[in-house]
């Protein structure tokens, strides 16, 4: 008894920090994931591919923890970093793209990224943690996009 929800969140925002900066850094999964809130570990499975453990979420009677994996495809030359799913890891399915782009002065950085989060819980229940989840993910990315603005100096 289990129950999918799809989450999708996109993101745009202009940064004081020259391109190369802002690319290797996000390039980095490993120091890219230290401004991401609520991850419990990340494990390098080699290939420049990593499993997200997230904080669990709720009480000690009923909680969720969302566990996957994606592997990293950098482009420096296109300016992209996109990533995929690990088949058969975890409970949801993450996949998403980074498009990173200089502006002389500040770089332009736009995220994608979304997936399919199974939730063990009866059916019944989607209509009410169905919007907690995504409610949780947008927040969740959305401050660590705040961390990554201040990382690299604040916005233009």
């Amino acid at each position: 008894m289990a129950f999918t929800v799809k989450v999708d969140v996109g993101y745009e925002f202009e940064v004081k920090a020259p391109f190369d900066e802002v690319f290797d850094l996000l390039a980095d999964v490993p120091l890219s994931v230290s401004h991401f809130p609520k991850v419990a570990s990340l494990v390098d499975l080699g290939d420049n591919a990593f499993r997200w453990e997230m904080e669990k979420v709720g009480t000690d009677a009923f909680h969720i923890q969302t566990v996957y994996a994606s592997k990293y495809v950098p482009n420096k030359a296109k300016g992209e970093i996109t990533w995929t799913p690990v088949k058969g890891v975890g409970n949801a399915q993450v996949s998403g793209i980074w498009n990173i782009t200089d502006k002389g002065n500040s770089t332009l950085v736009v995220l994608e990224t979304g997936g399919d989060m199974d939730i063990p819980l009866p059916g019944l229940m989607k209509m009410v943690v169905g919007p907690v989840v995504k409610s949780e993910f947008d927040g969740l990315v959305r401050k660590y996009i705040e961390n990554l603005i201040d990382r690299f100096g604040g916005e233009v």
